[in-house]
């Protein structure tokens, strides 16, 4: 084999890494970025590699996986994973393969075990990873060798990230105050009383724009809109005196309450606010009322408005007093995303007597089935030879020119400038 083939090998995507740098250096300013951006496979398997595989990700919830032996597993593109409670009650978080041939060890999203056991040959694992049985291989052959690949787990305010990189970037600055934030809700006394999944076939990239902006949303989710104000800061152009009036009279009541509220930017990554909503409702559901007559944590006044989290890549977030709505994406492909939603509430309350989950679901189902909508058509429109960057508003698109920009600073930040240039080809 010679080099030159040798090096594809070790890196097959070594031709498209410049020409994408180039993509992203010579981009327009608050334009939409390049068609192969969205569309092209192989910046597809640099998004997975470079993102993906490198910052920290959002995962799930501890109220997940309460008790020993309480296990959640996840794909993040070719890399499926597992987390786990430990018998030491720690989060622990493996690569889901196993150490003898690579087969996956759990097949399940969720479950509970004593033991973490392969079913193709019984390698035996300790929940912390430490190999306990492997039949048959000989004198030679020392179990400590083949413990688990561990994954970097961190928890705060319920939440649970993980990051495949071999030295990911701290980021205890966010979580101490996410923990800070999510303290009126009481993230250790919750649970998930109901769960959806839907694909967008979509960009990862588009789901998350849409997300960013709330220019369409007068026009495309008038479920939402019944309690949702589109802004979430005073110093927003568009906010008006009846809103700054309004957060006036709630920032009394958060500062009586020890409720942070105050708008917090870390770098263009993670943000946190505490915003109202629409005067007279409490809760994001279709008569703007409680869903759950049980409030979060130690609350006991409804009207807290909403807390709203920001993480990137793959997650944002509304807590109200009586429940949270949490938003995980995770991308399946250079046009697919699968989009998952968890509605939470206190642990101890009672579905049918103080909850009925499926009318919690409504705003959020016709939400998500309105974004899907539009990220497909999105997606359907950057397909055609007709497409080409568009500008932003800096007025409504704000929050997707801080993710584009992110995303371009990560991946620009990341990616080799040593391969041969390719021109990348339009999908």
């Amino acid at each position: 084999m010679n080099l030159i083939a040798h090096s594809r090998l070790d890196d097959p995507l070594a031709d498209a890494r410049e020409a994408t740098a180039e993509l992203l250096s010579t981009r327009i300013p608050k334009f939409s970025l390049p068609q192969p951006l969205y569309v092209d496979e192989r910046i597809y398997a640099l998004d997975m590699q470079e993102i993906f595989e490198k910052e920290w990700l959002f995962a799930g919830m501890t109220c997940e996986i309460p008790a020993k032996g309480n296990f959640m597993t996840l794909q993040i593109g070719n890399n499926p994973i597992i987390i786990v409670r430990g018998n030491d009650g720690a989060v622990h978080g493996f690569h889901n393969v196993c150490r003898h041939r690579g087969s996956r060890l759990c097949a399940t999203e969720k479950g509970k075990v004593a033991k973490l056991v392969c079913p193709y040959h019984q390698w035996t694992y300790e929940l912390n990873g430490r190999l306990l049985f492997a039949g048959d291989m000989g004198k030679s052959f020392n179990p400590a060798d083949y413990s688990l690949k561990p994954i970097h787990v961190t928890t705060a305010g319920g939440y649970i990230f993980v990051s495949l990189a071999e030295e990911p970037a701290d980021n205890s600055e966010f979580l101490v105050q996410l923990e800070h934030y999510l303290t009126p809700h009481g993230m250790d006394n919750v649970k998930v009383a109901a769960e959806s999944h839907i694909v967008e076939e979509a960009n990862w990239k588009l789901v998350v724009e849409n997300n960013r902006e709330c220019y369409h949303c007068n026009g495309s989710h008038p479920e939402l809109m019944n309690s949702l104000l589109e802004f979430d800061d005073t110093e927003d152009v568009r906010a008006t005196p009846a809103y700054k009036a309004q957060v006036a009279r709630m920032r009394d009541k958060w500062d009586k309450l020890d409720a942070a509220w105050q708008l917090q930017f870390f770098g263009r990554q993670n943000r946190l606010t505490r915003t109202p909503l629409k005067d007279g409702t409490s809760s994001m559901t279709l008569d703007g009322q409680p869903a759950c007559k049980k409030l979060m944590g130690n609350m006991t006044d409804p009207e807290m408005g909403a807390l709203r989290i920001l993480h990137l890549p793959n997650s944002w977030n509304h807590f109200m007093a009586d429940h949270g709505v949490v938003f995980r994406i995770l991308p399946l492909g250079p046009q697919q995303t699968l989009v998952t939603t968890k509605w939470l509430v206190h642990k101890d309350a009672v579905e049918g007597v103080d909850y009925n989950p499926v009318e919690m679901r409504k705003v959020w189902d016709a939400t998500n089935l309105q974004d899907r909508r539009i990220t497909e058509d999105n997606q359907r429109g950057i397909n055609s030879v007709a497409y080409q960057p568009g500008p932003y508003s800096e007025s409504f698109e704000f929050g997707v020119i801080d993710f584009v920009d992110w995303y371009s600073e990560r991946m620009l930040a990341n990616l080799s400038d040593e391969a041969p240039s390719l021109r990348l080809a339009r999908g």
